[in-house]
């Protein structure tokens, strides 16, 4: 899709419309025709709009274009509506044009789904979690992006009441960066996915989403069973957002656990939420000595000896608003929700290296292998998979 579009690009005549609507200038693009991605769906040629009514855009600025829409609308900008360092922080997605900059911007891009810190050399050795059963519970997807479409076992909807074809960015995100082929950590793994409600504050729907899974896996062999469930989400806890039924989610978390089901999201809590946020060096993803707590938006905050720092920002994700329209979004500074999946996909490969490991002796790993800095403890999928090796 990247492709076509940067075809679609190279054919623009870019003559601008003398009419001006609302403070944007359109730019002619094409026949309005559709043509055939790289995945080989059809998707409508982008409107190519420049934003005039952006003087100058400030860095982590979000400008992706064509969100929920079949018929995607590009947003395009002149060099002098951005500075070229700040790319690197914005929120963009394909049908997003920085004009003057392009192959900087696809590299960026490019650069993004690469899940850093060694990730993809365990791949190259064939350490990608195959085999291992895992599960999100997070907003309502899309189902036909390649990134995880032959991943998916199961998908059940508890109550979005969002139509069967229409994505949602959460949702499509955490799938991607878990067993994504290109930007997931674990892209071997099987994936069970149950889309519930987070906008309703009703932590309900995500406990019914849980009892899905523990009744999922009771009709799997005991060597083949369900080890996690990601979820970026707090739905109950200090802090959270949720407010009805919180209960119900500490059952049903109490419930996966005695099943033996690995349960993270994003409490802070020594069982459950034991993942803070962090980022990389953009010059070198893989370095991690060069890794950062925190938000690149915001800076660093006291280390936290109970957490571990995963990778949230400067990351590309699938991308599907409606079926079908696939596409990819980078995110200059990405939120915890970024750093769940990316942590429960690490763990699926040390499972598949062993399987016999319980729940809190691969934790323990996890926390033992990482990398220490300033008091702050990285993920370090490396030296993870070396030790989960050693047990063997």
């Amino acid at each position: 899709m990247a492709k076509k579009f940067s075809e679609l690009l190279e054919k623009m005549s870019f003559v601008v419309f003398l009419v001006v609507v609302f403070g944007l200038t359109f730019v002619s693009c094409g026949d309005g025709s559709t043509a055939p991605g790289d995945d080989g769906i059809f998707t409508p040629e982008p409107e190519i709009i420049i934003d005039e009514t952006v003087t100058k855009l400030t860095p982590f600025a979000d400008i992706r274009g064509g969100m929920y829409s079949d018929f995607p609308t590009g947003r395009a900008y002149r060099e002098s509506q951005y500075n070229v360092d700040d790319i690197i922080t914005f929120a963009f997605n394909e049908w997003t044009i920085l004009l003057g900059n392009r192959d900087l911007q696809a590299s960026v891009m490019e650069t993004g789904k690469n899940p850093g810190l060694g990730v993809k050399a365990l791949h190259k050795q064939g350490i990608t979690g195959a085999g291992v059963r895992v599960a999100i519970i997070d907003q309502n997807m899309a189902l036909t992006h390649p990134e995880y479409k032959s991943k998916l076992v199961a998908y059940l909807d508890v109550g979005t009441n969002q139509p069967a074809n229409r994505g949602s960015m959460h949702g499509v995100a955490v799938a991607s960066l878990l067993v994504g082929d290109e930007c997931g950590t674990a892209p071997g793994a099987k994936l069970y996915y149950a889309a519930a409600p987070s906008w309703t504050a009703d932590s309900q729907y995500y406990a019914d989403a849980l009892r899905w899974i523990i009744s999922e896996n009771r009709k799997l062999p005991n060597s083949d069973k369900i080890r996690l469930v990601s979820v970026s989400a707090a739905p109950s806890g200090q802090g959270s957002p949720f407010t009805k039924n919180t209960g119900q989610w500490d059952q049903a978390v109490a419930e996966a656990q005695a099943a033996g089901i690995l349960v993270i999201d994003c409490r802070e809590n020594d069982k459950t939420g034991f993942i803070s946020p962090a980022y990389y060096d953009p010059s070198n993803p893989d370095d991690i000595t060069l890794l950062k707590a925190g938000f690149p938006s915001s800076g660093e905050f006291a280390a936290n000896k109970r957490q571990i720092y995963v990778p949230t920002s400067r990351r590309t994700v699938g991308e599907e608003y409606s079926a079908g329209n696939t596409s990819w979004t980078y995110w200059g500074a990405g939120g915890l929700s970024w750093a769940i999946p990316y942590a429960a996909g690490v763990l699926a490969m040390g499972w598949q290296v062993n399987p016999r490991l319980g729940n809190d002796e691969i934790v323990e790993l996890l926390f033992s292998t990482a990398y220490v800095n300033r008091g702050f403890q990285f993920i370090n999928p490396p030296a993870f998979i070396e030790a989960v090796n050693a047990t063997r």
